[in-house]
Order: C-alpha cells, then sequence, then structure tokens
C-alpha cells in the first residue's frame, strides 16, 4: 500500500450487455461515462453488489453470470477502492430507474464504449468484453 492511503474499499461493477451493446452510464456530475459501480453493503456479496448498482445507476434489470471478468484499483480521498468487475446479460431496461434524475444511460457497441471510458483499467476490461462478444 502506498504511504497516505489508507482504508481498502471493495466495490462491484457491472459491464453490462444487450444485444452486442454495452451500458454506459455518467457519473453524477456528468462529466465521464464508466459502468455501474458501488460499494459492497454488509449481508451483500461482490455479485448481489453488481446487481444492485446496475439497477440503482441504470435502471437495468438482468443476470451477472460466471467468474468476474476483471478487476482494478484507484485511490479517491485516500481510499484504495478494489472493483470487481462482472458481465451482465440484460434482461430489461426500465424507462424509470432510481438515479435516473442524477445520471444518463447510452447503449454502445464496446469499441465505442471505450472510447468514452477515461479509466484506462476499465477501458482494457470493457476492450476485452467486446472482443469475447464478438468471438461468440
Amino acid at each position: 500500500m502506498r504511504a497516505g492511503v489508507g482504508k481498502r474499499i471493495r466495490q462491484a461493477a457491472v459491464i453490462a450487455t444487450k444485444n452486442g451493446r454495452v451500458c454506459l452510464i455518467t457519473t453524477r456530475s456528468g462529466k465521464r461515462w464508466l459502468v455501474p459501480k458501488g460499494n459492497r453493503q454488509a449481508g451483500c456479496d461482490l455479485r448481489e453488489t453488481a446487481v444492485r448498482e446496475a439497477w440503482e445507476e441504470a435502471g437495468l434489470v438482468g443476470r451477472v453470470k460466471g467468474e468476474p471478468v476483471g478487476s482494478y484499483e484507484f485511490v479517491k480521498l485516500g481510499c484504495r477502492h478494489e472493483v470487481i468487475v462482472y458481465r451482465m446479460q440484460v434482461r430489461e431496461a426500465k424507462r424509470k430507474w432510481p438515479e435516473r434524475e442524477k445520471r444518463r444511460r447510452r447503449w454502445l457497441r464496446p469499441s465505442k464504449a471505450c472510447e468514452r471510458i477515461g479509466h484506462a483499467p476499465l477501458r482494457r476490461i470493457m476492450a476485452a468484453v467486446g472482443a469475447s462478444t464478438r468471438a461468440a
């Protein structure tokens, strides 16, 4: 751990797919694009966290399948965040969801999503998911 970095926070993120596209959402500020992500809550495992965040932040309903597709870390406000990324097959994208007033949602081909994601480790994971989507 680097000097000056305090506690470690585990988070889960989801790359949500439907019809060959992936879902990106904006940060609350609207300045950056990313995937639904949030802190693990007591009593929930990381898969449950990923599904909950997909609903709350993007209005997505679906299933997380298989093992995580990747992970990355970042430091924010003196804490190290470890993010485990899952893939979710979306059954439905609701028109109304808890954070719809705070975020925008876009469906893009994985290659276009990579162009919008600013965080390099997440961009690499998205590219790998996109490659596996095309190969399937």
